[in-house]
């Protein structure tokens, strides 16, 4: 008992050492330390099963009838998104909304990767059609919100939803339900897959 109180209370003197003492300014104020902060990173439930994304089309992802649904009536445009170690994407927009949509197969790393401290973004955990995933808005860019859903073992579908140059600005919140939605359908039309 006496070797707990000694402890206890050498803790509470090396952490009383190291706290820093207020300066005091020339005019006798005195500036008192910030509280240290401390940032939670989302946890992840398990995924129901795996949807490999290996030997996937992303342009054939989503269906005629759910790019219909989704207002996307132009056709897709399949490209390698050099930002995810060129993982195959396709980008398609919509005339009607003036929205552009954008699924990304990374088969690269993990949904991890934008769980890390180093992302400078804010990510919060939800779920598409059962599978985690991370709704993540990037400071400064208010015109554009993903939705990242871990798919695969160090996989993820990039799922980017953006105002393409829309006359009346779209808010954020707008474009992460839209994120979400297109999300879904991409999930929706993997499961299709296989």
């Amino acid at each position: 008992m006496r070797a707990a109180r000694t402890i206890t209370a050498l803790v509470a003197l090396v952490a009383t050492a190291c706290t820093p003492l207020p300066e005091k300014k020339a005019d006798g104020r005195v500036d008192e330390p910030l509280p240290a902060t401390t940032t939670t990173v989302p946890q992840l439930p398990p995924r129901p099963r795996d949807l490999p994304l290996d030997q996937v089309d992303p342009c054939a992802v989503l269906s005629p009838e759910q790019r219909l649904q989704l207002s996307l009536d132009h056709e897709p445009s399949p490209y390698l998104e050099t930002s995810f170690g060129n993982a195959k994407a396709c980008t398609m927009r919509s005339g009607i909304s003036g929205n552009v949509v954008r699924l990304a197969l990374v088969t690269a790393e993990g949904v991890g990767v934008w769980l890390s401290e180093n992302a400078q973004l804010d990510a919060k955990a939800t779920t598409v059609v059962g599978f985690p995933a991370l709704t993540v808005r990037t400071p400064g860019l208010d015109e554009v919100c993903n939705v990242e859903v871990d798919v695969a073992p160090s996989q993820f579908l990039d799922v980017m939803f953006r105002d393409g140059g829309n006359k009346t600005k779209v808010s954020q919140d707008i474009l992460c339900q839209g994120a979400q939605r297109a999300a879904e359908a991409a999930v929706a039309g993997l499961l299709q897959r296989g």
